[in-house]
Formats: structure tokens, sequence, C-alpha cells
């Protein structure tokens, strides 16, 4: 047999055991985690141990080590069990199922592919350098060496990992050693400020790993007119909405790019800045800057962060939107880093007719409009915009809005009445404030009860007509009035009128319970309880003795001046 293709029996099994084991890798598992260090990665699998079973940590080929479940038949099985964790919040966001190719030695677990797994090593492996293995004078040559370009990317990944915080100027100061020092204690290395040549690498791949994971690539959106990068892995092209093209998820994830284009100056960019402030990707918490060349919004809920940007660009006004699930900062600054340096513009202008065709009264160009959790009915009781309402969970609300955009506070309650007194935190001029009668209503007189029926979908409130049934409620109570009128849950709160258009009673939220009242019967809190409460609270309310009969455009027009949306927010 020719000398120089003879292999030995032993070779032979050797690369036949290492083959077997490679295809015993190449199995499909979910990839919970990574950790930069065996002793946090065992801790983690420790943990995870205690609610999920077949947990393993595998080395990787750098420094990082793999916090696994599995393995899985198929990846079909495997992106099934990761859908199931995900569902029952059980594992990150940012799990993925991974085939096994880059994991090494295994350190924890162990099943019946425990001995397969892992790869049986070379009779005489090469000699491989271990940090530590190299000294600082070697450690400090190796770091002579790097180019400008090495250095910049150092500071990059140090910056990303949460050690580096200021300029990336490829000078290796004070800041830089600071940084480097405490990466190296962080992970169980001698804190020399210096990094060796495998500790270099292994901060490097650990950047270079998230950002595989982003696939960050240039994107040049012609119809728009905007160059940028962005994270294809997780989002694609999917439609143009005018003045919106949308960059919706790709994965299970949930990230969400939006480029935005339209024509105009400085008025449209302040209206857009105000507009894009009602949309749901613009949630209320966070930094709001508007200048007369461009805006920012960063914005957060529990479920996300967004990042929005628009400039003036010639005769246009163009920008884009990151949107990202919450717990996932270091991708979502990595990708937002990146947009921002590379967004450029061109002169074409997204065309205003560029649409799906797809229509709702929910969305604006495709994006879904900010929505309060509650919207009830209130009514103007002092001239400077005190606002008399049904009681609710206002302490659940976030915040409390008149009208849509003016805040409020709660300033005196009573949850066994079912009132609440609200104080504007701008005064406000109304253009009618309620008048309470002072005479004693007549049964079976005309009322009418005006509210925003619909929670703020129509513009104005709407009036409601009946009869007044009784003064007192079903079970005698006399602090209340028993109504004949069809009224919907938005009205709660709202004014009920006599036909001289004096305000006799607020009506209450239907009661719920086991008994089902009829559909026109409704309740309201007397104007006397009414003023006794105003007063505990320090408003003196107006009053009306008598009036001649309001015809009921008159009628109409007074409801509108002083019955106001009350909405809360979360």
């Amino acid at each position: 047999m020719n000398k120089g293709i003879r292999m030995t029996r032993t070779a032979a099994a050797v690369l036949a055991f290492l083959f077997m084991a490679t295809q015993a890798i190449a199995q499909s598992w979910v990839q919970i985690e990574a950790q930069p260090n065996a002793p946090r990665a065992l801790e983690r699998a420790q943990t995870l141990s205690r609610t999920l079973s077949d947990i393993s940590v595998f080395r990787t080929g750098t420094r990082w080590h793999a916090v696994v479940l599995g393995p899985f038949a198929s990846e079909a099985d495997a992106n099934r069990r990761l859908a199931e964790l995900r569902a029952q919040r059980l594992v990150p966001s940012d799990s993925f199922v991974a085939d096994g190719r880059g994991f090494r030695e295994r350190i924890f677990g162990e099943s019946t592919q425990a001995a397969a797994v892992t790869p049986a090593k070379p009779a005489a492996p090469a000699p491989v350098l271990k940090p530590g293995e190299e000294t600082a004078e070697d450690a400090r040559r190796a770091e002579r060496n790097l180019t400008r370009e090495d250095r910049a990317l150092l500071q990059t990944a140090l910056k990303f990992a949460g050690f580096y915080n200021s300029v990336i100027d490829a000078a290796f100061g004070p800041g830089t050693r600071r940084a480097m020092s405490a990466w190296q204690e962080a992970n169980g290395f001698e804190s020399t400020g210096i990094l060796t040549t495998l500790q270099r690498k292994d901060l490097i791949d650990g950047y270079n790993e998230v950002i595989a994971s982003l696939n960050i690539t240039p994107i040049v959106d012609e119809m728009a007119g905007i160059e940028i990068e962005l994270p294809v892995a997780l989002v694609g092209f999917d439609r143009y909405d005018a003045p919106f093209a949308h960059y919706e998820a790709t994965t299970d994830f949930g990230a969400k790019v939006v480029l935005i284009s339209l024509e105009g100056g400085l008025a449209t960019l302040t209206a857009f800045y105000d507009l894009m402030q009602t949309l749901e990707i613009a949630p209320p918490d966070g930094e709001r800057n508007l200048g007369r060349e461009s805006f920012t919004i960063d914005a957060f809920n529990e479920r996300i962060r967004s990042h929005i940007f628009a400039r003036r660009a010639g005769d246009a006004v163009k920008g884009y939107a990151l949107v990202w699930p919450q717990g996932d900062d270091k991708r979502y600054r990595m990708a937002l880093d990146a947009m921002k340096a590379s967004f450029r513009t061109t002169d074409a202008i997204l065309p205003e007719n560029a649409s799906s065709g797809a229509q709702n009264i929910d969305l604006l160009s495709g994006l879904e409009i900010r929505r309060p959790v509650a919207s009830q009915s209130g009514f103007y009781i002092e001239a400077d915009g005190t606002v008399l309402t049904a009681a609710a969970a206002f302490d659940q609300c976030s915040q409390i809005t008149l009208d849509g955009d003016v805040e409020a506070e709660l300033a005196a309650t009573d949850t066994a009445l079912g009132v609440a007194l609200l104080r504007p935190r701008q005064a406000l001029a109304p253009l009618s404030v309620a008048r309470l009668t002072s005479l004693e209503p007549r049964l079976q007189s005309d009322i009418a009860v005006s509210g925003y029926s619909f929670g703020g979908v129509l513009t104005a409130p709407t009036l409601s007509f009946g009869k007044l049934s009784d003064v007192k409620g079903l079970d005698g109570d006399d602090r209340l009035q028993r109504l004949s009128v069809v009224s919907e849950p938005g009205d709660a709160g709202g004014p009920v009128f006599d036909n001289a258009g004096a305000v006799l009673g607020m009506l209450l939220s239907r009661p719920t319970g086991a008994r089902q009242l009829p559909g026109d019967v409704a309740f309201a809190v007397d104007a006397n309880v009414l003023a006794q409460f105003l007063e505990t609270s320090g408003v003196t309310p107006r009053t009306q003795d008598s009036g001649d009969l309001m015809p009921p455009e008159d009628l109409t027009t007074l409801a509108t001046d002083l019955t106001v949306l009350v909405s809360c927010w979360n």
C-alpha cells in the first residue's frame, strides 16, 4: 500500500468516531442563552434545571458557553418547543434554535447522547495557548501590532459589553484600560488592563456573534428616498402606507422598523411630531425633543422601547422608527447605532397615494393609534376647568386626560357615592360650566343625558333623551334618581339635564351583578348630593332655580360646551 495514503486501524477509528460525533452535534437544540464563562453558565443551568429538563452547557469555539435544551430529533421539533417556552415566558425572547455545530465539550447535563455529543480529542492535539500562558510583555507586544481598525473594534466590543462608555477613538487611554480591566475581572481573568490574544478573541467573538444574529445590512429604499442599515435577520420590507415604509418582523421576536418620507417643511415637522405621539409605537413614558430641523422621541412601556427620529431634508421630512421588545437592550442599542450612523436621504419622496389599500379607523397609515384603556364622560363644574365625573380606578392610570390631550389629576373621590373630582394640570377656560338645579325634579319629566357614548370615536358628545322615573333608587336610596333612558358605558359620568338646561344629576355606570335590569333603566346621583360632595371638596357649585324651556338645539350646544371626554391611559 502506498505509504502516502496508508492509515492505521487506530487512526481510522479515531476519524470515524470524530465523524459520528460531528453528526451527533449537528442536531437541533434550543439555545437559551450564552454566558462568558463557565461559572456563570453552570449557575444558570442549575437554575433552569429546576423547571426544565434536558438542560446542558457546552463550551463553544470561544470562551463563551452555550446553555441549551435538547437535543431534538428535528429542527421543527425544536422550533415547536421554543414557541411553547416563549409563550410560557420560561426562556428569554432572543433564544433561538441552533444546530450544535459550534458546540465542543459538554460541562453540564447528562443524557443518552452525552458520549456521542462530546467529541473525542485527537491522540496528539495541537497545543492551544490559554489565557495566562501569555505573559504581560507578550500581551503588550501583540497589542502593539493591532491596526487602528482593530483597536476601534475592541473599544466597540467593550462598549457593547457594557464596560466602556466613551468615544470610539482607537486610542487605548485610561478609560479603555479601565474597561479592559473590568472586563477581565468580570470574566474571571487577572485584572491587568491589557488583554491577551485569546482574551481579545473571546471579546470580539462574543460581539460578532451578536452582529451575526442581527445581520445588519445596508438597505436602499428608492421609493422613500432613504438609505439605511437595518437588522435584516429580524425585519423585512412589507408594504408602503404613505408616509411610511413598513419593515415588519420576520421572526416571532417582534422587532419593527418604519421609514418616514413625506413632503413638507417646519410646519410639517412640528405637526408630524405631535402626530407620532398618538401612536402605539410611541408610549407616553420617555424623552422627547423637538427642534427647528429635527425631532427625536425615545419612548418605552412594559412591552416595548422605541426610538423615532425625523429631520427636514430639503422640501421633505425624512426619518425612521425602531421598535424593539423590552429585555434585549444590547442588541437594540447595536441596531439603533447602526441606523443612526448610516441614515442618508435622496431626493425621492414617498408618493401620497402609496398605500396597501387597507383602511381601519384604529390605524394611521398602517400604524396602530394609541388608545386609552378606559374612557367615560364628565362635565365642567368650575371656570378653571375642574371636572366632575364618575368614580373609576383612576389610581391604576398612569395618565388621566380631558378631551384627549389635557392632563388632569384626581382631586377628590367618594367611591361609595360613585363620584370623583378631576383638576386639570393647566388652567382651562371652558365655554360653559354646569349649573346644578336647586329644585326637586318632577316625576316623569323630560331629561337628557350628555356623554361620549362611544368612547371618543365621535368628536362630540351625544344626547340621549328619556324620562325621570323616580327620585330614589330601587332600594329606596334617596341620593339617587332612577331614569328611563338608553345609555352606553361611555356616558357614565355625564350630566343629566332637565328641560331648562339645569343639571339635575350625574349618570352612573350601569350596575353589574346577577340581576339583569331592563336596557332603559339607569341611575344618577342627585344634584343636591353632588353639591354636598363639591362643597366638602372645596368647590362652590353654581345653581339654577328655574328657567324657560330650552330648545333642543340650544341644549345640544350647551351639552357640547360643558361635557368632557375623560380618558385613562397606561
